[in-house]
């Protein structure tokens, strides 16, 4: 089965839509998940929601090194190419604690994962995503919950991200580019991450209870406007 096979073009030049640059989901892949429960650490916890965040992560700074590629071969192998990729749909809280493992739930099924797999590269993160998030969304199941977050990644435009990688990079920067080819954004509605190198991990998107672009919380993580990023690229 084929999803997504090529990178497709928004229609300003340069910027590339939310597709993956190539994927395949072979048809005798292992689909299998295991259970995602609540733990000491990360407890059930029942809030009202406030705002979302929608979080897309940057697939080569992921594979960059052997030991996570190999552990995650169908992102990081196989043939299959990706840029940014859709981690989750998140409810937040009115304050700095968010719900989260709000009622038990089934394993999702082969055919919910295999739907997503080309967004969300990884059977067992779609079995977290919906069990920590997509539970405490009201209404949701798991083939609404994904279809929600999939759709807003897909909306998404990126502007190019191997002429940035080229360039000395700011977080504030970065989240200017991408604003700029997303009609109603604006930098302060997102939050960059990075590991403590500064290469980017991922991309946090603050969102309204309508999931429309809003500004970011005082709260909300990532790193400062003015903090140095880098871009791997897979290339030196």
């Amino acid at each position: 089965m084929i999803r997504g096979l090529a990178l497709a073009l928004a229609m300003m030049p340069g910027v590339a839509a939310a597709q993956a640059y190539q994927c395949s989901v072979p048809a005798g892949a292992d689909l299998r998940v295991r259970p995602d429960l609540p733990s000491d650490s990360e407890p059930r916890r029942l809030l009202p929601i406030g705002h979302y965040t929608l979080a897309i992560s940057w697939s080569p700074q992921h594979c960059r090194t052997p030991e996570r590629a190999a552990r995650s071969s169908f992102q990081c192998g196989s043939g299959n190419r990706f840029g940014f990729v859709l981690h989750g749909l998140w409810p937040d809280g009115i304050g700095k604690e968010w719900p989260q493992y709000c009622k038990a739930t089934p394993l999702i099924s082969e055919r919910t994962v295999r739907a997503n797999l080309c967004a969300t590269p990884s059977a067992q993160l779609l079995q977290h995503e919906w069990a920590k998030h997509g539970t405490c969304m009201p209404g949701e199941s798991p083939d609404s919950y994904f279809g929600k977050a999939t759709s807003l990644y897909r909306e998404l435009r990126y502007p190019n991200m191997a002429a940035l990688s080229r360039q000395s990079l700011t977080a504030g920067k970065l989240a200017t580019a991408i604003a700029r080819v997303n009609p109603g954004m604006r930098a302060d509605m997102m939050k960059i991450t990075t590991d403590r190198q500064g290469w980017l991990n991922e991309v946090w998107i603050c969102m309204d209870k309508k999931f429309r672009y809003a500004r970011c919380p005082a709260h909300q993580g990532g790193v400062k406007p003015n903090a140095r990023v880098r871009i791997w690229t897979g290339r030196r």
